[in-house]
């Protein structure tokens, strides 16, 4: 004897469904996948969104590195600090400069500095401590790159720009082009 749909239902009592059966058809085989699927998206979703976060905070990083490689570089001077030359500046350095005597209007073209060369003036060129201890030593971070940065230190002998490089993961000074102070306009 064929039953009836209504009738299948009314002897099993109120709302109740073939097991394995969900509301709409679908099976707990497919929720489940259905969850997978959800929860990998709203994974991917987050890395998505939290990527430039992290980005940003490397950058940041690589920022403040760059900051401190040239406040190791000022200070190791003005501190008679050569381990902080050693530590900031690349063994490769090349720096050139110009000097202008402070009586005089003129600059003169500077001799090429080597790595060594600095951490020899880094030992002696505030020794006697002559320098004020508010001595400049403004930083400004032009760009800052994987791999390269560009900044410029207003310091007490002048205006060095700086090219940085990231080798092995540390950031170091390898160019220095400088000039003394412009004499002020009267």
């Amino acid at each position: 004897m064929l039953m009836t749909q209504a009738a299948a239902t009314s002897r099993s009592g109120p709302k109740r469904r073939r097991v394995g059966a969900l509301q709409g058809g679908a099976t707990s085989k497919t929720l489940t996948r259905e969850r997978k699927i959800m929860k990998i998206l709203f994974l991917i979703v987050a890395l998505f969104l939290a990527a430039p976060v992290m980005a940003q905070q490397a950058a940041d990083a690589d920022r403040e590195a760059v900051r401190q490689a040239v406040l190791d570089y000022v200070e190791g001077i003005y501190n008679t600090e050569p381990a902080r030359i050693e530590r900031s500046v690349h063994p490769n350095l090349a720096k050139l400069g110009f000097y202008r005597p402070p009586a005089e209007t003129a600059y003169r073209p500077g001799r090429p500095m080597a790595f060594q060369q600095l951490v020899e003036i880094a030992k002696s060129y505030n020794k006697e401590g002559k320098l004020r201890k508010d001595a400049p030593k403004e930083i400004a971070i032009y760009d800052v790159l994987d791999q390269t940065a560009t900044v410029k230190l207003t310091a007490e002998w002048g205006i060095d720009y700086m090219h940085l490089g990231k080798f092995d993961g540390k950031w170091m000074i390898v160019n220095v082009l400088w000039q003394s102070h412009a004499k002020p306009k009267s």
